[in-house]
């Protein structure tokens, strides 16, 4: 009987990043294996699986697998696997912030 009232008490899990603030933004997708991609975040859940509308991928050089070349492929409308996903940056720009590390000096 317990067990029955744990599991109906069991807490929906919630993502480790909140990316609510940017739906319908542009942001940039980095993938395992060196794939990059950009377009705007329609959707997303816990496992940060996305979904981007509009997105291009970025193609890397052939002779180096570590520049990016200046052709890219529209792709359109594409769920993205969570699982795969190294790296989300908003393009508008960034915020900084101060540095949670240092200790604050009173003046």
């Amino acid at each position: 009987m317990a067990d029955k009232e744990k599991k109906k008490k069991k807490k929906k899990k919630e993502s480790i990043l909140d990316l609510s603030k940017y739906i319908d933004k542009a942001i940039l997708v980095k993938f395992q294996g060196g794939h990059e991609a950009s377009g705007i975040l329609k959707g997303f859940d816990p496992l940060l699986n996305l979904v981007l509308d509009g997105t291009m991928e970025y193609m890397r050089d052939p002779n180096d697998q570590y520049k990016l070349s200046e052709d890219t492929r529209q792709l359109g409308l594409v769920v993205c696997r969570g699982t795969s996903v190294v790296l989300i940056c908003p393009q508008d720009g960034m915020e900084a912030i101060p540095n949670p590390f240092i200790q604050q000096q009173d003046v």
